[in-house]
């Protein structure tokens, strides 16, 4: 009689036992903060790589979303959400980490040096160069003739952004007018001089970097 008291009370403890580690168990479980929680709180890149490594069964990922390359119906979700945005669709969760805006701008120029003709020299070649261009002769075949540069692209900038593609004064002038306007502009503390024709209408781009996630 005292043994099967014995036994029926161990095993009524290793029950209890049983049940409260799976209770633990299930508090731990649920106390995991959500995907939406743990995005809340990442704000660097460096941060959003840690969630990566640390969540590899999520199938976390960074995304690179451009506006006017990216067209899918989610990338045009993306592209209206704000610095810092966060959203699920479905079972995938997005933080919207960096927001990049810029103007790019496009010309084609002429370039003279002032090392090497007199400001009496320079002047009348872009008086010439002027009347060539009012009177028909495209920009690129003046820009071929004339550009004392080099360059091979009938004096096409292609789009550009920044000084480290042109010069500061120069993407300034290309800001200040429009599209078909020819002008010049002097850089006299460089010896720099530009004939400049604004080939297209400004530009403006968005650029993302998202998180995303499985799960909310």
């Amino acid at each position: 009689m005292i043994i099967f008291i014995y036994t029926t009370f161990q095993n009524s403890i290793m029950k209890i036992s049983f049940v409260a580690i799976l209770f633990l168990f299930s508090i731990n479980i649920f106390a995991q903060p959500t995907v939406t929680e743990q995005f809340q709180k990442i704000v660097t890149l460096q941060q959003a790589q840690k969630y990566i490594d640390a969540n590899v069964e999520l199938k976390p990922t960074l995304l690179n979303i451009s506006a006017g390359k990216d067209s899918t119906a989610l990338d045009k979700r993306l592209l209206r959400q704000k610095q810092g945005d966060v959203f699920s669709v479905g079972n995938v969760t997005y933080k919207v980490l960096e927001v990049k805006d810029t103007i790019n701008f496009r010309a084609s120029y002429i370039f003279l040096d002032g090392a090497t003709y007199s400001r009496p020299e320079i002047e009348s070649l872009k008086k010439l160069i002027l009347e060539k261009a009012s009177a028909g002769v495209s920009f690129e075949t003046l820009s071929d003739q004339y550009t004392m540069d080099g360059n091979k692209t009938h004096g096409d900038t292609d789009w550009f952004f920044g000084e480290y593609m042109v010069p500061k004064e120069f993407q300034e002038a290309v800001r200040k007018h429009m599209q078909g306007d020819i002008f010049f502009l002097d850089v006299p503390e460089k010896q720099w001089h530009y004939i400049i024709h604004k080939t297209y209408k400004d530009r403006e781009t968005k650029d993302l970097i998202v998180l995303r996630s499985n799960g909310r």
